[in-house]
């Protein structure tokens, strides 16, 4: 069943500024590991983190650098949360995230649906990488 959804574009350039005005703020929103990357796959991973928190209702509390993407050995991307996100995650019975992005012509844009499947105990824990995930990892 899904649970919620949620899309976010974002316009690179606009983002690009936003960050060389405000030096804090790659540090505030994204892991150590995803700091290093192209600003239009910032962009990018920006989208999803706003994707996940609208497929969760926004809920107050929740720190940015509790969600983040990974790539599956395929490259495609998967949508990861630990500490508030999982909890709300949890929370709301979603035990498995999707997650698309891509970024092109000065866009970077991303989908995310939470999902409730109802497995048995046992399956993965709710709020920790998707069990499935699709996009072309152009993001990545």
């Amino acid at each position: 069943m899904i649970i919620g959804t949620g899309i976010d574009v974002v316009d690179i350039a606009r983002f690009e500024e936003q960050i060389a005005r405000t030096p804090g703020l790659v540090a505030r929103l994204f892991t150590p590991l995803e700091r290093d990357l192209h600003v239009r796959s910032l962009a990018a991973r920006f989208a999803a983190k706003e994707a996940a928190a609208k497929a969760l209702k926004a809920p107050p509390g929740m720190i940015w650098q509790h969600c983040w993407i990974e790539n599956d050995p395929s490259g495609a991307p998967v949508l990861c949360t630990e500490g508030t996100v999982a909890e709300e995650a949890r929370r709301q019975g979603i035990d498995r995230w999707h997650l698309t992005m891509t970024h092109d012509g000065g866009i970077a844009m991303a989908m995310v649906i939470a999902e409730r499947t109802g497995e048995p105990a046992g399956a993965a824990p709710a709020g920790t990488r998707a069990a499935e995930s699709s996009g072309d990892g152009a993001a990545s």
